[in-house]
This record gives structure tokens, C-alpha cells and sequence, in this order.
């Protein structure tokens, strides 16, 4: 049981690290002056986001959240 806890942390500092990098090499969100009035520009790359890099990051995100947190529950679970 022991040895077990002891990958589940390795692998959750491995996560961690994946998140923050992955984070960090996303793009803000600001839209620009366009934001300001409300204007919606529907271009071929708004269209076709999640087939870019930026797209494949947010999942690759999401993927890595969710096991953070399921690890994270299991190795609180496994303290008592």
C-alpha cells in the first residue's frame, strides 16, 4: 500500500508540473477593441479552434485537471 501512495504522489508532482507548463504556454482570452461594442467576427480560425494548437491545450488542460483532482481524492482518502 505503501509503494502504491508513493507512485500516486510521484505522478501528481508529474501533473503538476504538466499543468503549470501547459498553462503557461496558453494565450489570453482578450478579444481585443472588438470586445468593447460587442462585434463577433467569425473567421475560419474561431470556427476551427479546437483543432489548433490552442484547442489540443485546453483539453490537454482539462485532461490534466481532472486527474489532479481524482488523484488528489484518492491520496486524501488513503490518509485515514
Amino acid at each position: 500500500m505503501e509503494v502504491l501512495k508513493i507512485v500516486l504522489i510521484i505522478l501528481l508532482i508529474l501533473i503538476c508540473v504538466a499543468l503549470t507548463v501547459i498553462i503557461l504556454f496558453q494565450e489570453g482570452k482578450q478579444n481585443g477593441l472588438g470586445s468593447l461594442s460587442g462585434q463577433q467576427f467569425d473567421s475560419y480560425w474561431s470556427r476551427n479552434k479546437g483543432r489548433s494548437r490552442e484547442g489540443l491545450l485546453v483539453k490537454l488542460t482539462t485532461a490534466f485537471v481532472v486527474l489532479f483532482f481524482i488523484i488528489s481524492a484518492v491520496l486524501n482518502i488513503g490518509s485515514f
